[in-house]
Parts: structure tokens; sequence; C-alpha cells
């Protein structure tokens, strides 16, 4: 299909690309008529480039004011629509803030997530909850403040384990006055609001105070608290500076994107987050770092003045600009780090290249491993593993999973389960039969159909399943099992075929990868053995009553809050509830009592 270029205009503004009426790309263009032919004028080297070039059969135009509205457009765009091609950044819709609890007596400090935090009780954003727990062990260890919930600190009746290890002054049992916690949750907010230093000056100007009045016991309790600051401010003296600023840094690598982003706020790391894109279209680095940025800044309100990105930007007064707009805030995007912060500029950098290599390396890992098994096989290529294990309790509730492992590791949007036939629960080799029949109708798609079967079992269960695979139209896939050892200790076990032994070095990537095939399998299995065990015994006295399903059910639990108070409900108080009648009134009571 011919695409008309003539009609698109030179303005700001924002561009699809569709094939097949799916949009595959979305972009912003300072010049859209000048951007959009760039695709159509030229041969590119880049693969993803060349594809869009190739696919695209239509293209849509939306002309903008300026470029920064083309940015929040496009941006916004991409979270609706997920075009193939475009770099999509996962995120919390919310972020988590430090809570101090102000409609209680003595306040507690929680982790809690809101995308709009504007009380003073709020300290944050915070870029995850592991930074807001470590954040609160921090304030525990210095300030006492207790972390439980309200109903557990109104039924205390003795202090609780954080009062013996001295992370909480028991408030809850009286061992501290109320203003005297008061001063507590107000040291508390400022070591979250202030610079160590100032903190450090107010407490040593407290201990002078309380010496200078006679009061050393008080003297002393500061001064370990002063002790316990400066132990935690070498902890983090990675970082010596106090301000604000986030730092955004990007690395590409064969066909991935590495993002890192590191948090800090008066001088300490807030927290770190990465993200890695999987063979992204990208025009360059400005394009990953202003999705980065804009979608970071999404749903937050605290925006330091301050942005350091470690690569040299072209977009920055668009980025600036974008800020001024959306957020009505002066912020500053910057290159060049100062001596006080290159530690962890270099720190952010580093981060952005290993979320690529950990990848890399993973991927790497079930390559190797998957092409050893392969040798000791005498197969050529396997590109997919089905692991498979029947689980059941004393022959009741019987599963059995089906784990599915490739080059690139378990592939768990293929994971699949299949219920055991009361019949054959407890036969572990006639349930791995049944599941097997059930399994191989889908081997008829390509896709699906593995190159190798795990099974966990002995000679006799191999045999069975060979036999299935034998009478089927799939006789080339490789059926092999994991025998357990002596007392089943692990690097013990035997692996069989329908040759004999196969003689795997047990310290080998291909003996480990089916050790780690068998133990999902079988944890799969047991996950949702139990779970199907427990949804069983969840059964109430109500779902023995015939004309009581799970609606009216609902409605009576919700209503009275327990099976107890049902039965001692009158037959007018059950019929307050919606389709409960007389004559339904009266079995319930029949049944019940």
């Amino acid at each position: 299909m011919s695409i008309n270029l003539n009609k698109i205009p030179n303005t700001p503004g924002v561009y699809k690309f569709f094939s097949n009426h799916k949009i595959i790309y979305i972009g912003k263009a300072k010049d859209l008529k000048k951007r959009v032919s760039s695709y159509f004028g030229k041969s590119f080297k880049d693969r993803k480039t060349s594809q869009i070039k190739f696919l695209t059969d239509k293209i849509e135009t939306f002309t903008t004011k300026n470029e920064v509205e083309a940015l929040l457009l496009e941006q916004t765009l991409i979270k609706e629509n997920k075009p193939k091609f475009n770099i999509l950044l996962r995120d919390d819709k919310t972020y988590p803030y430090i809570y101090f609890s102000s409609d209680h007596d003595f306040p507690g400090v929680y982790l809690k997530r809101t995308k709009k935090a504007v009380d003073t009780n709020y300290f944050g954003p915070f870029v995850s909850s592991e930074a807001v727990k470590k954040s609160i062990k921090e304030i525990q260890k210095i300030y006492k403040v207790r972390n439980c919930s309200d109903t557990t600190f109104a039924n205390r009746t003795r202090p609780c384990i954080e009062y013996q290890m001295k992370r909480c002054s028991a408030p809850c049992v009286n061992k501290i006055k109320k203003v005297d916690y008061f001063e507590d949750i107000s040291g508390a907010q400022s070591f979250l609001s202030s610079s160590d230093n100032k903190i450090i000056q107010r407490l040593t100007k407290d201990i002078d105070i309380a010496v200078s009045t006679l009061d050393f016991e008080k003297a002393a309790e500061i001064r370990d608290r002063l002790k316990r600051l400066n132990l935690l401010k070498e902890e983090q003296s990675v970082v010596t500076f106090a301000m604000d600023v986030d730092i955004f840094s990007v690395h590409s690598e064969l066909n991935y994107v590495g993002i890192s982003i590191i948090v800090v706020r008066r001088g300490k790391i807030r927290g770190t987050k990465t993200h890695l894109i999987k063979q992204a279209h990208f025009e360059n680095l400005d394009d990953v770092y202003q999705s980065a940025i804009v979608n970071f800044y999404d749903n937050q309100i605290d925006i330091p003045k301050k942005i350091l990105c470690t690569n040299s930007l072209t977009c920055n007064e668009l980025l600036e600009d974008m800020f001024s707009t959306k957020y009505k805030k002066k912020v500053r995007i910057i290159h060049s780090p100062n001596k006080s912060i290159r530690p962890i500029f270099n720190l952010c950098k580093l981060n952005a290249k290993q979320v690529i290599q950990n990848h890399i390396s993973k991927k790497d890992k079930y390559s190797f491993a998957i092409n050893e098994l392969g040798n000791y096989l005498g197969m050529k290529n396997i590109n997919r593993i089905e692991g498979f294990d029947v689980s059941h309790f004393a022959g009741d509730n019987a599963v059995a999973s089906c784990v599915v492992f490739s080059k690139n590791g378990a592939q768990k949007n293929n994971y699949r389960l299949f219920n055991i036939p009361k019949g054959l629960s407890g036969n572990d080799i006639s349930s791995l039969e049944h599941v097997i029949k059930r399994r191989i109708k889908y081997y008829l798609d390509p896709d699906i159909k593995p190159d190798v079967i795990l099974i966990d079992g002995g000679k006799n269960q191999l045999k069975f399943v060979n036999l299935v695979i034998k009478n089927s139209h799939h006789k080339d896939i490789k059926v092999i099992s994991i025998v357990k050892g002596h007392n089943r200790i692990r690097a013990t076990e035997t692996i069989i075929s329908q040759d004999g032994i196969l003689d795997l070095d047990k310290h080998s990537k291909a003996f480990l990868i089916l050790q780690e095939i068998r133990d999902e399998s079988h944890r799969f299995a047991m996950k949702a053995q139990r779970n199907k065990k427990r949804r069983r015994t969840k059964k109430s006295e109500l779902d023995y009553i015939a004309g009581i399903g799970e609606v009216l059910k609902s409605r009576l639990l919700k209503k009275f809050k327990s099976i107890k108070k049902i039965k001692n409900a009158s037959m007018e108080e059950l019929m307050t509830v919606d389709g409960i009648n007389e004559r339904i009134a009266k079995l319930v009571i029949k049944e019940l009592k």
C-alpha cells in the first residue's frame, strides 16, 4: 500500500504508524513531515526501523501547538495503546511514602501508597517499598517509634519484641509519657526532612541542656541516639552532599536497553529503580531519556530542582519546558556531576549496564545448558522442554503440572495444570499417562510441541509415557525421566531414557537444568494441590443446604458475619436478607439447628 507523505504538515505533533489496523509505533516530532519522511526516504541498518517501514500501511498525525505538547501527548498515547515497537516502561501507579498516623495519641510510622500525598504527615515518595522499610527501621533504631497496628496497640498487655530490641519505647503499656513520645515523633520527622548535620547539631545542643539541668538520664539517652545516628551516617557515607537530585542513566547493548534511576533526597539515597527493555526501537538516546523521565514523574509530586543524566542530551530545553508546562516547576537537566556526586553518578551508570548483563548472563545460562543436554541426547537442536509432575494428598485432590523451559529459561505464561479424575487419583502411573494423553492433543501446534519431555519417576512411569508418545503422531519427542537418588539426596539422581541410563556429569549445566525443571514442576503441582485442598475445606454448613447458592451464602455472611450468628438469628431477622423468603428461612433454621 502506498503512503502519501505530501499531506503531512510541517508542524509539531504526534504520528501513528499502523499495520493491519493496529498501531505499531507512536512518535513525536518538531516537524512532522520531516520526521515521518525520514522513515521512507532511505534505508536503515537498524532492523527495527526497517521492520516499521516494511509493516506500516497507514499513518495518522496529530498537530500540537509546540514540541512540549507533542511529548506529553506521545507518552499518553504510548501508555494507552502499548505499540509493539515503542519503549514501554512498566511502573507503579502509586509510589510508597512514610506516613505518621496523626489520629492517635501515640502515632505510628508506616508504609503507605498514594498518588498524591499532600498531608504533612507524608514523607516521600520513595522509589521502592524496600527503601521505605529500610528508612522505617532506621527511624525505629534512633527514635523508638512504634510500627504496630492500632488494633495490636490497643490489645497489648506487655511490651513486644520490638521493645526488647530497643526499637520501640512501648507506649502501648505506658513505658513512655505522651509528651516525650511526641518529641520522638518530631525528631523522626526531622530526621526525614533535615540533613544529618543539622540533626547532629540539635542533639548535641540537647545533651548540653540536659547536663546543665542535671538530667543525666536524658543526656545519656540523647547520647545513645546521637551514637546510632553517627553509625548510620557512616553506613551511608557513599553520599556526602546535602542536596536533592534524581540521576538517570541509559545503556544500550545488543538489542537491549538498560535504564537506571537513583533518587537522592537531602544527601541520602532514597532508592533505586531499573528497567530492561528488550529489542526496543528508538531513534536516539534522547527518546529513551524522554520516556524514562516523563514516565517516572507521571505520578510524583516530589520533583527535585536538578535532574542528572549520565549522557549528554540535545533535548534538555524540551524536558525543562515540559516540567514548567506540566508541573509549573523550574527543573534543570544537567550532565556534569561535581566531585561529591560523582561516586553515585558512576554507580548509576554501572547499574544501567548491569541490568543488561544480568539478563544476558541468565539467557546464556539456559542456552548453554540446553545445548549441552542436546549433546548428551544426540539431538541437534532443543528449543522447548516440558516437565510433568503429579501431586496428591493421600490420593485426594490430585493435580498434575506442566512447566515449560526454553533457551530463555522458564516460560511461566505457558505453564498448565490438569485435574486428575477421582478414579485415577493416587495412581501416579495412570495419572501421568492420562495427563500426557490430554496434553498431546495440543502438540499439533509447532509452537507448543516440545522437543523433550521430562517426568519425575522411575522406569515404569517412563515406559507408559513412551508408549503414549509411540502411539501418537509425535514419535520424534524424546522422553526422559529423573529418578530420585538414595534418601532423596540431591546430585544422586539418575537420568534415564528409553535407551537406558544417561551418563550425565552431576556438575554439568545439563544435569542442573534437569534438576531445576523437576523442582519447578514439583513446586507448581504442590502449590496447585494445596490450593485445591484449601478450597474444598473452606466449605461451610451453608454449602450443604439445598436452595442456598453462592449469592445467598455471601449475603447471609455479609449480614451476620459468622455461621454462629446465623444459627442464633430468628426467622424474621433472616428474612431481612435480600432473596431470603419464609421457606428458605425455615430451611436454614432447620438445617443449622
